[in-house]
C-alpha cells in the first residue's frame, strides 16, 4: 500500500513537469515562428532575396541609369553638389549629383553627375577640362560595372622578391651577390688585447 501512494505522488510530480516543458515548448515554437516572420518581412524591405529575373531587371535599370551620367574627375574637396550641378545646369536637367567620400566623409576628389537625358551626357562631355574652384576637371561618361567580373591588372614584379616571365631572360634591375645565394662575406673584426685568453 505504502509503495502505491510513492508512485501516485510520483507521477503527479512528472505530469507537471512534463505541462511545464509542453508550455516551454509551445513558447519557443511562437518566438521560432515570430522570428521567421520578421525574417521574411526584412528580406522583402531589403530585396536580398532576387530573383533571376529581378537580378537582370535591376541590371538594365542600372545600365540604363548609368547611360545617363558622367564621372566627373578632378574636383575640388571644398566643392558642394549644388556648385558641381550649377557648373552642369547648361547641359541638361541635373536629376542627381553623387560626390564620393570616404569612410570617415571626406570627398574622395571625384563625383558622378546623374541627367534625366541621354543627349546630356554628350553636352558634358564638352566641359571636359573645364574649370571649377581652380581645378581642371576630367569629365567622361559614366561606365557601367557588371557585377562580379572585376578586370585583371597586371602588376609590376617585385625586384625584392625575384620575378618570372615567359619572355626572353632579362636580368633582374639589382646586382647579384659575388659571394653566390644567401652567402654573406664575413668581415673580421681587429683583435684587441686581452691579457686573460
Amino acid at each position: 500500500m505504502e509503495h502505491d501512494d510513492v508512485d501516485m505522488t510520483g507521477a503527479d510530480g512528472t505530469e507537471v513537469e512534463i505541462d511545464d516543458m509542453k508550455k516551454r515548448l509551445k513558447e519557443m515554437e511562437d518566438e521560432a515562428a515570430a522570428l521567421r516572420e520578421m525574417q521574411a518581412k526584412v528580406e522583402k524591405e531589403m530585396g536580398s532575396v532576387q530573383e533571376p529575373s529581378t537580378a537582370a531587371a535591376s541590371q538594365a535599370s542600372r545600365e540604363e541609369v548609368d547611360s545617363r551620367s558622367v564621372f566627373v574627375g578632378n574636383v575640388d574637396y571644398a566643392c558642394t553638389s549644388e556648385e558641381v550641378q550649377q557648373h552642369f545646369q547648361s547641359c541638361g536637367t541635373v536629376n542627381r549629383i553623387t560626390i564620393r567620400t570616404d569612410k570617415f566623409g571626406q570627398p574622395k576628389g571625384y563625383a558622378y553627375v546623374e541627367f534625366l537625358e541621354v543627349e546630356a551626357v554628350q553636352e558634358a562631355i564638352l566641359l571636359n577640362e573645364s574649370e571649377l574652384h581652380g581645378r581642371q576637371l576630367k569629365v567622361s561618361a559614366k561606365r557601367t560595372n557588371i557585377p562580379g567580373m572585376k578586370q585583371f591588372r597586371a602588376r609590376r614584379p617585385n625586384p625584392a622578391m625575384g620575378f618570372r616571365s615567359r619572355g626572353p631572360f632579362v636580368a633582374p634591375p639589382f646586382m647579384y651577390s659575388p659571394y653566390g645565394y644567401g652567402k654573406v662575406p664575413r668581415m673580421r673584426m681587429p683583435m684587441r688585447y686581452s691579457p686573460y685568453f
